[in-house]
This record gives structure tokens, C-alpha cells and sequence, in this order.
């Protein structure tokens, strides 16, 4: 019998803790999916942030360490130059990446280290509770901004993506997004192409996706797919903002 559908060899057989709703998981497939793929899951290391991607490392079916909040591009900077042969990639969200951890992640793209990040951009602090987080959307409630966030008080939110692409060392960086289908298939080519530059020595590569977080914007999951569509990727374009070469 033909087989339609498998579960990839890239993750473990581990439950996800996930919430209903949250995209995560369709991330951790597409990044696992893509290992696999390139067969380089036998030498892949990832490192896992703090926050709701925290238990990567029971899901990812490759070695994988726990990083401090924030601090995963510098625990795979010394992954990567003591294992220079191997595939390393960091998982993060926005509070890791875009906010304790923005100096460990601007560094090491104006270095070059020839790491990957995956960037998981929900515009807000899920696993403590959902408080504002440096990508929350002007006038975005949150548990810190109970009325929204205000500009003269909290400033603007961050893109990290336009942000790195102005960095040299930064050979690759993307903004995708899983809310459709359309958007998962252009989120793992995204993703191949990060490894793939990865993989070519060209440089640091990072992919932010776009991701929902029904739990703590207080929408069902279909809703806040909706809320997505049609207010993240307005301020958050989807789109390549450096490629090597160019």
C-alpha cells in the first residue's frame, strides 16, 4: 500500500504540551520535516529558549541543549564553533529572542556564525502569562496593558527581521507566517533555504514566523488565525529581506 502521509523521523514520539490552537507544533513539523529532508538530522543540534518552546528538546529527534532566557545564539555560537562540521539551529519566541536575548542574537548576526535561528514571533509572553511582549501590536491587549499598548508609554513594536537584514553578517533572513496552507508550504522552503545557507557556510540565517497564541489573545483557534491575517502580517510583511548574494 502507497503510504499518504508519515510522521516524520525528525521528532519524537513525545506529546506536545502545546495549547489548542497554537502553532507550534506545525513549526516544530516543518523545521523537523526539513532536517530530515536534507539528512542532517543525524547531525543536527538545536537549542531550546525559554518560554513556550522550552521543551523543544523532547521533541526535536536530534541532541539538543537548554539555553538560559535569551542566551541561545550564544550557547550555539560555542555549539557551532567547537562542532564546526555540525548542523546547529536555535528555537526561540519573541520574549527570549526579541527581549532579554536581542543582544545575543543582533551579535551574533553582525559575527556571521554560521548558525540557524528559528524565530517564533506571537507578539506576546505566553508561557507566563501573557504579558506585553517587545512585538505586541499598538493598541494589543496584554496582561501588562490591560488597554492596550500605548506608543508614548511602551514605543513601538520591534521587527526583528528588518532589523538583522541591515546586519552584513546576516547571509539569509525571512518573515513567514502558518496560518494557511499556502503559508506553511512557503514557510518550510524558507526554512530549507536557512539550513541550506547554513549548510554552504555562507553566514547566520533566521526565519521569523508568524504565530498565534489563542490561550492569551483570548480568541478560539480559528479566530485568532483570522487576527493574524489581518493584523500581524499588516505590520509584520511577509517576505525575503536578505538572500546570499544579494
Amino acid at each position: 500500500m502507497e503510504t499518504i502521509f508519515r510522521k516524520t523521523e525528525g521528532l519524537t514520539d513525545a506529546l506536545f504540551h502545546y495549547c489548542p490552537g497554537c502553532t507550534h507544533g506545525i513549526i516544530h513539523r516543518i523545521v523537523a520535516e526539513t532536517l530530515e529532508e536534507l539528512d542532517v538530522l543525524g547531525k543536527a543540534i538545536g537549542v531550546a529558549p525559554v518560554g513556550c518552546g522550552v521543551l523543544a528538546y523532547e521533541y526535536f529527534n536530534c541532541d539538543m541543549y537548554q539555553a538560559a532566557h535569551g542566551r541561545a545564539p550564544a550557547v550555539a555560537t560555542g555549539i557551532k564553533r567547537v562542532h564546526p562540521d555540525n548542523i546547529v539551529f536555535t528555537y526561540q519566541g519573541d520574549g527570549d529572542l526579541a527581549s532579554i536575548g536581542t543582544a545575543e542574537i543582533v551579535h551574533a548576526a553582525h559575527r556571521g556564525e554560521k548558525i540557524t535561528t528559528i524565530f517564533v514571533n506571537n507578539t506576546i509572553y505566553g508561557m507566563t502569562g501573557g504579558q506585553m511582549a517587545p512585538t505586541t501590536l499598538i493598541g494589543q491587549k496584554a496582561t501588562t496593558a490591560p488597554y492596550g499598548r500605548e506608543v508614548a508609554h511602551a514605543g513601538y513594536p520591534l521587527r526583528i527581521a528588518e532589523m538583522l537584514a541591515t546586519i552584513q553578517g546576516a547571509a539569509f533572513v525571512e518573515r513567514v507566517a502558518v496560518n494557511t496552507p499556502a503559508n506553511i508550504r512557503k514557510a518550510k522552503n524558507a526554512i530549507r533555504k536557512a539550513f541550506e545557507t547554513q549548510i554552504k557556510g555562507e553566514g547566520f540565517s533566521i526565519v521569523e514566523v508568524l504565530s498565534t497564541c489563542s490561550t492569551n489573545w483570548g480568541l478560539t483557534p480559528i479566530e485568532a488565525l483570522k487576527w493574524l491575517e489581518e493584523n500581524m502580517i499588516p505590520y509584520y510583511p511577509l517576505g525575503n529581506f536578505r538572500t546570499p548574494g544579494r
